[in-house]
């Protein structure tokens, strides 16, 4: 903060001093810009901006009650808030800390609610409710929800795991992962899903849009235009997606997707793809997967492992 003016040096440009029984207010360069700019600020909170009005007009000289007259509020405010800027300078404009209530639940209460919560469950139950681990635990069922909650533990919630049998499982893991975490050089990483069996409805009427008080309407009937595979992939590098539609739904549908020209631009010719196939159900005349999983695909070539 800059160098602040005392009495002696009589008034600070601007104006300084006033009384009022809260002492005399004087401002530095520093303080007058910070308190300035409170008053401007149109997210500033209220009781700051005028916290800062008062001592602004305190420091021109006015007397307490004349600010108070001016800014609609009491004397005794005014007086509050002078001499806490007079004590504590721009920290004295806060508000004070707050004890509260003093606390009633200790740590070792909610260290015994959560190793219970953990470790033990109910005798007539699968698992702790918030009233049944309250009367366990003699506490409030709002203690212990609000306890439940800051730790993050939901006792009714149960999800399932399934670990792979494949022998190769690791191999393929590090594979995968490679090509998101290292892709190869002058290489197009591709990931490619399939959506079979998409029903193709057409509408014999168009859908009517939305109106004041009308809902969108459309017909009830509809024709049936049998169903279709889609076939896309995500290029990793760029996030462009490319897809085809197609009749069928076989192996040869799906080689084909990735070295087609749907996108010349994502996918250039001189260079080499990479390939990861997702899940779903095995395309019709697919050959058995094998290991590795991910292969490469050239534009000009067939699968290689």
């Amino acid at each position: 903060m800059g160098a602040r003016w005392g009495p002696a040096g009589g008034a600070p440009p601007g104006g300084g001093g006033g009384g009022g029984g809260g002492g005399l207010v004087v401002l530095t360069a520093d303080d007058r810009c910070f308190l300035e700019a409170q008053v401007r600020r149109h997210k500033a909170p209220r009781s700051l901006s005028d916290r800062c009005r008062m001592v602004l007009l305190c420091a021109e000289g006015l007397q307490s009650k004349e600010v108070a007259e001016r800014l609609g509020v009491h004397e005794h405010m005014v007086g509050k808030w002078r001499r806490r800027f007079v004590q504590n300078g721009i920290d004295g404009l806060t508000d004070e800390f707050r004890a509260g209530r003093p606390r009633t639940v200790l740590d070792t209460q909610v260290a015994q609610v959560i190793e219970r919560t953990l470790n033990t469950t109910p005798k007539d139950a699968t698992h702790w409710s918030i009233r049944s681990m309250a009367a366990e635990a003699g506490l409030s069922h709002t203690t212990i929800r609000r306890i439940w909650g800051a730790f993050g533990l939901q006792p009714h919630r149960s999800e399932t795991f399934k670990l792979s049998t494949d022998p190769l499982f690791v191999d393929k893991v590090q594979d995968i992962v490679g090509l998101y975490m290292s892709p190869p050089n002058r290489a197009i990483v591709l990931c490619v899903d399939e959506k079979s069996q998409i029903q193709a409805l057409d509408r014999e009427q168009p859908v009517l849009p939305m109106a004041p008080g009308v809902p969108e309407r459309r017909t009830h009937t509809y024709i049936r235009n049998g169903t279709t595979s889609l076939f896309a992939a995500l290029d990793i590098a760029t996030g462009a997606v490319i897809g085809k539609c197609y009749k069928r739904h076989r192996a040869t549908e799906f080689l084909s997707m990735p070295r087609g020209r749907t996108s010349p631009r994502a996918m250039p010719p001189t260079r080499r793809r990479k390939l990861r196939a997702g899940g779903g159900g095995a395309p019709r005349g697919a050959p058995p997967p094998r290991a590795p999983s991910v292969r490469s695909i050239r534009l000009n070539g067939g699968l290689q492992s």
